[in-house]
């Protein structure tokens, strides 16, 4: 997914190397030609989830799309070893920050993104999880974010778990029920359909606490 490669990257700063990234990118692509795609997908959606810089969500289009009647199985295991590559990237803010931690934030350029969530993650934990795990911001800032601070590990893995599975099967979904001519409307607005998503669902939070 050109757009949320291009949003991430603008976050992390990584746009500093646009030739790896489009290298990394249609390296990626690839796999969904072999027979080892799924494979690509685990390991893809688990990494990303850490330290690698290019989304899955690319991968899992391109399967799907090859595939349209397995398409809520990709998406299945994207979010499943999305959910199970944030866990690492929980342990390595929680216990090799130092070692590994700092140099994947500053490979992003995400120290002012990693500070603001230090400072406020136990407070806004599940909702800075969510909105990571669904929109384009870098995920991975987030769950290292968490484990560094000491976040409660059973919110955080239940925040993954919401978001991820809604962004993956949201793009799997589209897919098999629209097939091919869908590709073009999720690149083009998917990043503005996840930001509006977690404005409504924030939005209905707030209107139960506060109205009812």
């Amino acid at each position: 997914m050109t757009k949320t490669i291009e949003l991430e990257n603008s976050h992390s700063g990584s746009l500093k190397k646009p030739n790896i990234i489009r290298r990394l990118y249609d390296w990626v692509l690839h796999w969904a030609e072999t027979p080892f795609g799924t494979l690509a997908l685990v390991l893809l959606a688990f990494s990303e989830s850490s330290f690698f810089p290019v989304p899955p969500d690319v991968l899992l289009i391109a399967l799907a799309i090859s595939i349209p009647k397995r398409a809520f199985f990709y998406s299945l295991v994207a979010a499943v070893s999305s959910v199970t590559g944030g866990m690492l990237g929980y342990y390595i803010g929680f216990g090799l920050m130092q070692v590994i931690g700092v140099k994947i934030i500053h490979f992003y350029h995400a120290e002012d993104l990693f500070a603001r969530l230090s400072a406020t993650f136990n407070q806004y934990n599940f909702w800075a999880v969510l909105v990571a795990a669904i929109t384009p911001i870098p995920y991975k800032i987030f769950t290292i974010a968490a484990g560094a601070t000491k976040a409660n590990f059973g919110v955080f893995m239940l925040a993954s778990v919401i978001g991820r599975s809604f962004r993956f099967f949201a793009v799997g979904g589209l897919i098999y029920f629209f097939g091919e001519r869908i590709k073009g409307f999720i690149d083009k607005y998917f990043n503005l359909l996840s930001i509006l998503f977690m404005i409504l669902l924030i939005g209905g939070f707030l209107l139960i606490k506060y109205v009812f």
